[in-house]
């Protein structure tokens, strides 16, 4: 028997991005019995159980603690090989190196195990390859550099599953690697010392959706209980509470986009709380020149603090980023955050440039109408290709790839859609030969390629995916946690609905449809952005709405143009704090006109 049809919600069957609108629960009875068993409003619980909280998951849902959902680190593989190799090159005073990535995830694993060396009074180097002249991961030349330094033990943070031959020279030369990575894993491990990564396919695999800073505090607790253990700490030697580092575990894991779930769920919880005692000097900072003024949330971890740490490692210093969350001196601090608001700045002038260049290209041929955009660009800077690339997969709902070429050669990052696994995808191309390096996780992935291979990568990309794609755009839809009117649209509903926070992948934020609003104002802000004020049946009632790089897209020209017709208005409700006073504001997702 096929299953019924879910009728489309508020009866949108094709909205201004052209999505049909969904509600994420027809489950009423369930978001009630959460909401009386917790004692929530129903509202609370009705939004639980469209995330797919059930009715005995939910008092742990509510409140994600450590104490409940931190594993043992020594159940991974090859952990406590790690943690007692680490211990003894501790205690035997050798060298320690940590290779980190250049992303936030990188940046904030590298600055977490610097946090607990110095902690501990051990010095350790942080070394980050430059994106430009170095590419992805460890390489030969950086491990025959540090072995130059006197290193004995590199420890990598967000890289090195993949790195066969690179890890397999370190051993030839004499440097000891352990790897802490949590990308796509083959069936063979690289040759290394351990190997510490919850996708080896010899895993539990109940952990897969960590960042690499989560498994990297995994690694610190596992380290500083070896040394207890061995009785290292002392009276004069005190023992830390990595506790005091969720700050920098909340931050990557937000900026790395990984499923809020679970353990994730845990760290991002009681990282935020963390992060609002300032007590990370870096971050502090960050925050600063930021402008951050209220309690940090996932969205300010996401769009505010992580650009600035990414933007080191893709237009600027990568060590910059690293070095700025494991340093405590303030006036040192707030010269380095500086230095990241204003490569930030770069950054988003790059960006543009290529931006529009990629477009150009698409829009002038055939490849608008393939299954995965495959763009190529010479003098395009690799810094900003991934962004551009997400900005692609936005404008034309498919996967992008953004290939920045130099020559003969080229590298590229890509994003993806739900449903199409865009690293998968990668990892095969690499097996056929297609290109020189790459892999990934589903949304997103990044690769090296020859540029005569180019046309052949991308017909392989499409052959590959057209039925994925295919699929994923037939239930392309947007989920909604249910309608309300403009009055209803508060500063106390977001209150409440922060209670089944924090939100970010894998538990999006609350959106709701606010019905049969009239725009009283619409115009441009920044550069593509639309700001609009909206008021309900017969003019009840204010809100505010701003809908990003909406310019020139459908619904930004609807909203342009709305010569007062009534619409209905997806998005989500965000505390907007402007000269001490706090008032509700809607995100604008997407919208339907009705009159």
């Amino acid at each position: 028997m096929d299953a019924p049809v879910v009728s489309a919600f508020l009866d949108v069957e094709s909205s201004l991005k052209g999505k049909r609108w969904r509600l994420r629960s027809e489950n009423e009875r369930l978001g009630l019995a959460i909401s009386q068993r917790l004692d929530v409003p129903e509202i609370v619980g009705r939004v639980m159980a469209g995330r797919g909280v059930a009715l005995e998951e939910a008092e742990q849902y509510l409140d994600p603690t450590l104490r409940t959902l931190l594993p043992n680190p020594s159940s991974f593989k090859d952990m406590d090989k790690a943690a007692g190799r680490i211990a003894a090159a501790i205690e035997g005073k050798e060298k320690i190196a940590v290779f980190g990535d250049y992303d936030v995830d990188g940046a904030t694993s590298s600055g977490l195990l610097k946090r607990f060396f110095n902690a501990i009074g051990v010095p350790v180097i942080i070394y980050i390859p430059d994106r430009m002249k170095e590419g992805y991961g460890p390489n030969a030349a950086a491990m025959d550099k540090l072995k130059s330094q006197g290193i004995d033990l590199v420890i990598t943070a967000d890289c090195g599953i993949v790195s066969f031959d690179v890890l397999s020279h370190a051993k030839e030369i004499g440097l000891e690697v352990i790897v802490v990575d949590h990308h796509q894993a083959e069936t063979r491990l690289p040759d290394a010392v351990a190997v510490i990564n919850p996708k080896r396919h010899d895993e539990s695999q109940k952990f897969t959706y960590l960042a690499a800073v989560g498994v990297t505090f995994l690694l610190v607790v596992a380290v500083n209980r070896a040394l207890r253990e061995a009785g290292w700490y002392n009276e004069t030697r005190r023992e830390p509470n990595p506790i005091h580092w969720l700050d920098l575990v909340a931050l990557g894991t937000v900026c790395d986009v990984v499923p809020l779930v679970g353990l994730n769920r845990a760290f991002v919880a009681q990282g935020l709380k963390v992060m609002a005692r300032r007590g990370n000097a870096g971050l502090a900072a960050l925050a600063d020149v930021a402008g951050l003024d209220e309690a940090p949330g996932t969205y300010h971890a996401g769009f505010l603090l992580g650009p600035r740490v990414n933007a080191g490692g893709r237009v600027g210093r990568p060590e910059y980023g690293p070095e700025l969350l494991s340093l405590d001196d303030p006036a040192e601090c707030r010269k380095l955050a500086q230095f990241l608001d204003g490569y930030n700045q770069d950054r988003k002038t790059i960006e543009a440039g290529v931006q529009d260049e990629a477009l150009a290209l698409v829009e002038g041929s055939a490849l608008k109408d393939d299954s995965i955009i495959v763009v190529a660009g010479e003098n395009w800077h690799p810094g900003v290709i991934g962004i551009v690339a997400s900005r692609l997969k936005d404008a034309y709902q498919r996967p992008a790839i953004v290939i920045a070429l130099d020559g003969a050669e080229g590298k590229g990052s890509g994003r993806s859609v739900p449903g199409v696994d865009i690293g998968a995808a990668i990892g095969a191309a690499r097996h056929k030969q297609l290109i020189t390096a790459g892999g990934g996780h589903m949304m997103a992935a990044g690769l090296s390629i020859a540029s005569d291979r180019i046309d052949e990568f991308r017909a392989f990309l499409n052959d590959r995916l057209k039925g994925a794609v295919s699929e994923a755009s037939k239930t392309a839809s947007l989920g909604l946690d249910g309608a309300l009117s403009v009055e209803g649209a508060t500063v106390e509903l977001i209150s409440l609905l922060e209670q089944a926070g924090p939100y970010g992948a894998g538990n999006p934020e609350p959106r709701f449809a606010l019905q049969n609003v009239r725009l009283v104002q619409a115009s441009i802000v920044g550069e593509n952005h639309v700001r609009c004020i909206m008021t309900g049946t017969g003019g009840r009632g204010r809100l505010a709405g701003i809908c990003f790089r909406a310019l020139e897209t459908p619904l930004g020209e609807a909203l342009l143009s709305h010569q007062g017709a009534g619409f209905h208005i997806a998005g989500h409700l965000r505390k907007n704090v402007w000269q001490g006073k706090v008032s509700a504001q809607l995100m604008i997702d997407d919208a339907v006109r009705l009159t």
